[in-house]
């Protein structure tokens, strides 16, 4: 039986520029076609506070001062239920009636660019967790860097005298997992490094950003990007599978 998990060699296919870019900079022409964009963003669920209309809650700009109102968009479903717990006891009034929401963020890049240049309109802020980026602090401190990460982390390993990707296979495509929690990664290293003991030894962890990421997607001429999958936290997928067993189902017209 072959092995689902190999080296990719694209070692050079994202480079350190990812860490530094900014999910609402300038738009550029797209390099990826925008429905294979947001074909890569749509299976992952991200979660916001909102309505049972689907309003989301929003901070609106102090009096004086400029700008648009302003979502926040948890990485971890566990941080928005904690917001929310919270909101509950702090102001029970603007909790009434609002809960954790998923949403894709394929939807969520979709309505920043709607929303882009226009005065008054929504924007989306990411809130990844705080363990995650103080993991990806840890790893940056590791590898000589003094700077403060910046960011929603993701993670992927890479090794091997080349420094490739490691490479997962999905059908009959490889592709390059960038994992948001460290620990999800660490369990597909532990998997190789089992296969392949000496190999697996060279396997390290990079930190990247999420906006990063997906600003190179969207701006660089690269079909190898399209290897790119983002493997959203295991507890978001059970979370959005539970809501989705508990949701009233809707009744056939008569």
């Amino acid at each position: 039986m072959k092995s689902l998990i190999r080296w990719s060699t694209t070692a050079a296919l994202i480079g350190t520029t990812l860490a530094g870019s900014l999910f609402t900079g300038a738009l550029q022409a797209l390099a990826l076609p925008k429905e294979e964009l947001l074909k890569t963003l749509r299976p992952v669920p991200m979660f916001t506070i909102a309505n049972a209309e689907g309003a989301p809650l929003v901070a609106s700009p102090q009096k004086g001062q400029t700008g648009n109102p302003v979502a926040g968009v948890f990485i971890s479903q566990q941080d928005a239920q904690t917001f929310l717990a919270n909101l509950k006891n702090r102001n029970p009034e603007l909790a009434k009636g609002v809960q954790v929401v998923p949403v894709s963020l394929a939807e969520v890049y979709q309505i920043n660019l709607d929303n882009k240049g226009k005065k008054d309109g929504l924007d989306f802020a990411f809130v990844p967790s705080k363990q995650q980026v103080t993991a990806a602090q840890t790893i940056l401190q590791k590898s000589g860097q003094k700077n403060q990460f910046a960011g929603t982390p993701l993670f992927v390993a890479r090794g091997g005298p080349e420094k490739g990707y490691l490479t997962i296979q999905q059908g009959d495509k490889a592709v390059i997992p960038m994992f948001f929690k460290q620990e999800e990664l660490q369990e597909l290293m532990a998997r190789f490094q089992k296969q392949d003991p000496k190999l697996g030894q060279t396997l390290e962890v990079q930190v990247l950003n999420l906006e990063g990421v997906i600003e190179i997607m969207r701006t660089k001429d690269d079909p190898q990007l399209k290897q790119i999958v983002l493997i959203p936290p295991k507890d978001s997928i059970e979370f959005v599978r539970s809501m989705s067993k508990t949701a009233p189902q809707a009744q056939p017209k008569k």
